[in-house]
C-alpha cells in the first residue's frame, strides 16, 4: 500500500537547505520566489514548462450545456479557463520505475 504524504514548500527549502548549502531562510525565500514567479506567470495567461518535469498549460474552455445527473435538468456552465499539467517523459519513466 502506498503511503500518502504531502510534499510541502517547507519539505523543498529543507532540501535546498541540504544539498545546495543556503541557509533554512534563504532556501524558504527561493521556494518562495521560484512559486511566486511559476503563479504570476500562469496568472499572466503563460503556459510554464519545466524540463524534465511537465508542463502547466491554460486551457479557456467554452459555454456549454451540462446536466444535473440526479433530476437531468440541463444548466449551463460557464466559460471558465483551467489549469492541467502534463508530465515530461522523464518524470513518468521516473515514477513507473518507482
Amino acid at each position: 500500500m502506498r503511503s500518502m504524504s504531502t510534499l510541502t514548500r517547507a519539505d523543498l527549502a529543507d532540501a535546498i537547505n541540504r544539498k545546495v548549502g543556503l541557509s533554512r531562510s534563504e532556501s524558504l525565500t527561493m521556494v518562495e520566489s521560484i512559486l511566486d514567479h511559476l503563479s504570476e506567470a500562469l496568472a499572466g495567461g503563460e503556459n510554464v514548462k519545466i524540463s524534465g518535469f511537465g508542463t502547466f498549460l491554460l486551457r479557456d474552455k467554452s459555454e456549454r450545456i451540462g446536466r444535473n445527473p440526479k433530476t437531468g435538468v440541463e444548466v449551463p456552465i460557464t466559460p471558465r479557463r483551467v489549469l492541467t499539467f502534463r508530465a515530461s517523459q522523464m518524470l513518468k519513466e521516473h515514477i513507473a520505475g518507482a
